[in-house]
């Protein structure tokens, strides 16, 4: 089913769809629309979607994309021919009508000098960043939804350097990794052959000679397979961390660690996420728009006083060292 055939079921928010500037478009129960642009949301307040038409619509889609979406599968989640991800959920999930979220396929790939012309990071940033990243640090890209981290991690990718081999892990592909030698790979949670997820798929990446692992996003046991792979030749990797703050970044790659890792201490994870995760750094979603907020170097992990130690390297190069708990 090609996404032409699919706007007629969404002809209301076509423009929405259309519009390459707009990166997510909302439909809440109620009935009202919202959508992101340049990471600030506005109402859409001139789309009328009749409930029943909205809920037609969605499963003819569904049916068509081989899913099944009515009152005993009233959970939704599909890529759509274009790349962009759709979910949706019914009542009595929700009431009194459908709710869907689109998370639209960027067409146009931000580069770094991109970036600093939005107001995203300063020129002096992208230098040290490019410089971390061709030296072959390790970099955890944290932030909360919507912040830009997968925008910023694709513009990174850029620094790494073009004899190296890159292997790319993902939930839904979004990266456009511009390198020679990528083997890029998407999660099968729900294929019918068995499930392929994050922890499969880093595990196998470790058999296929990678210099640098680039993960969409640490949200499960992965993070024990990936922390492995830091400690055993895998350091200068990329990753994503959904979290408000490098502290809490760490803290919770730290308790993902241990969730298939129950029988180590919470001390020991800790100690070894602060040897090889090298640099966080905070993307925000602002007034002002997407932003980066804060770069802070890992110093270490004291193991009397139960906390991280991290060195803020921005917005200035003072240094201007903290311990935070």
């Amino acid at each position: 089913m090609s996404f032409e055939l699919i706007l007629p079921f969404l002809r209301p928010i076509e423009p929405l769809l259309l519009d390459d500037s707009v990166s997510e478009i909302m439909g809440n129960p109620d009935g009202s629309w919202w959508f992101e642009r340049d990471g600030k949301l506005t109402s859409a307040g001139s789309v009328r979607f009749d409930a029943k038409a909205l809920r037609t619509g969605l499963e003819i889609i569904a049916n068509n994309l081989g899913k099944q979406f009515d009152e005993s599968h009233p959970i939704l989640n599909v890529q759509l021919p274009d790349g962009s991800r759709l979910a949706a959920v019914l009542p009595p999930v929700v009431r009194p009508g459908p709710s869907i979220t689109i998370r639209k396929f960027a067409k146009v790939r931000y580069t770094l000098a991109n970036l600093i012309e939005r107001g995203a990071l300063s020129e002096e940033m992208s230098q040290f960043l490019t410089e971390q990243i061709r030296s072959g640090k390790t970099l955890l890209i944290s932030g909360g939804t919507s912040s830009g981290k997968t925008t910023l991690l694709n513009a990174l990718a850029d620094a790494i350097p073009e004899e190296e081999r890159i292997v790319v892990i993902e939930d839904t592909s979004e990266l456009r990794i511009s390198k020679p030698n990528v083997l890029a790979t998407e999660c099968q949670v729900e294929s019918l052959a068995g499930v392929v997820d994050f922890a499969t798929l880093l595990k196998g990446a470790l058999r296929w000679r990678p210099d640098r692992i680039i993960l969409g996003e640490v949200r499960g046991e992965e993070a024990r397979t990936l922390l492995d792979s830091f400690n055993t030749g895998h350091g200068g990797s990329l990753a994503t961390i959904h979290a408000n703050s490098p502290t809490k970044a760490l803290r919770r790659f730290c308790e993902l660690a241990m969730r298939s890792h129950q029988q180590s201490l919470r001390d020991d994870i800790a100690a070894e996420i602060a040897d090889s995760v090298d640099y966080v750094i905070q993307a925000q979603r602002t007034q002002a728009g997407r932003r980066i907020t804060d770069i802070a170097h890992v110093q270490g992990f004291s193991r009397e006083a139960k906390c991280f130690s991290l060195q803020t390297v921005f917005p200035t190069l003072h240094e201007s060292s903290l311990s935070t708990h």
